[in-house]
């Protein structure tokens, strides 16, 4: 009584099982690990193939990095070179400009 009390069920003794019972057993267990195996194959081959093209990506993308900043790097000794030549009137000249420009640009609005 004071273990029907406590939660305690009744359970069986189990009965042995014999030789074929446990060659089934065996057998579907095999079989589930077989269909996991493939799976798990059929995963590896998709990760390896999915890395393969990342990488080709990647590559790609270094390719492209190289060459732009080639192109940069070109591009920055020219603006260097250009600095440091004898061009200090261009500043003057742009300075000037922007003058005539708003002086323009105020007598237009004026009298308009």
């Amino acid at each position: 009584m004071r273990r029907a009390r406590d939660g305690y069920s009744y359970q069986p003794i189990p009965r042995v099982a014999t030789e074929d019972a446990l060659e089934h057993d065996n057998e579907r267990m095999a079989e589930e690990l077989t269909g996991k195996i493939s799976t798990l194959k059929h995963m590896s081959i998709q990760i390896g193939d999915e890395v393969r093209y990342q990488d080709n990506l990647l590559r790609g993308l270094d390719d492209d990095v190289d060459r732009s900043s080639g192109f940069l790097g070109k591009t920055m000794g020219r603006v260097l070179k250009l600095g440091k030549g004898n061009h200090n009137y261009y500043i003057f000249y742009l300075f000037i400009f922007s003058i005539f420009v708003f002086f323009l640009l105020y007598i237009v609005l004026k009298f308009r």
